[in-house]
């Protein structure tokens, strides 16, 4: 019992750590291409060696983060080629999921989707009054109705494929809110499309306007970093 305890709380303690650093990624407080030096992490956020190294592969293993032979870990580059490669695979994955998804279509998975969509919008109004305050908001609620579009799919690992797409989605997508490229109001109307042909069981109409949704930014790919997202954070 007391091995296992120590477990449970050493593996609390590497969940902990790479949610900080998966938090400071996102907001650019650790820059693409940054080295991640084992020390001077611990010194930066406390913890023992051995846990940053489990959360840093953990984090790698979700595409934020490169191990590098005899070299240690940095955070993943961020251009704008990457930016159009993540968006290519996501309009192609989320597709896909949302059309396994309506194919077994249910009230109770409807439900959930309405309710996601409910929280999302209520997530735009928050952040549109204040960006810096409410982007973390604004991101989980996002990310929360796209999970949602193909959590019915029955496809575990189109699901995680599909949850390692938006992590690392993520640092764009914020530097986009906080540098005021986010069209709001278009992406609230085309969410609303692919939700009504989603009720309506319109497969072709639901998967053309969720892919439509990741246009914009898969156009964009020119080869050059991107900005950070947030020069600070959420305390």
């Amino acid at each position: 019992m007391f091995w296992r305890g120590k477990q449970e709380t050493e593996s609390s303690v590497v969940r902990l750590l790479a949610a900080q650093l998966r938090r400071d990624i996102a907001f650019g407080i650790l820059a693409p291409d940054t080295r991640l030096k084992i020390d001077d992490l611990r010194t930066r956020y406390g913890g023992s060696a051995h846990s940053f190294r489990e959360a840093l592969t953990l984090l790698a293993g979700e595409g934020l983060v490169e191990s590098q032979a005899q070299r240690g870990f940095r955070v993943a580059s961020a251009t704008g080629a990457d930016l159009e490669d993540i968006q290519r695979m996501r309009a192609r994955i989320e597709a896909l999921g949302l059309e396994w998804s309506l194919a077994h279509a249910d009230a109770t998975w409807e439900a959930g989707l309405v309710a996601a969509r409910h929280a999302l919008s209520r997530a735009v109004e928050a952040v549109r009054g204040d960006a810096a305050g409410e982007a973390l908001f604004w991101d989980e609620a996002a990310a929360g109705f796209h999970a949602m579009l193909v959590s019915n799919c029955r496809s575990p690992r189109l699901i995680a494929f599909q949850e390692r797409l938006a992590l690392e989605s993520r640092r764009f997508r914020l530097a986009a809110l906080i540098e005021g490229r986010v069209d709001h109001d278009a992406e609230e109307a085309m969410r609303g499309r692919v939700l009504d042909a989603v009720l309506a069981r319109d497969v072709g109409a639901a998967t053309a306007h969720l892919s439509q949704l990741f246009q914009p930014a898969a156009g964009a790919g020119e080869d050059r970093p991107q900005k950070p997202a947030i020069t600070g954070g959420p305390s």
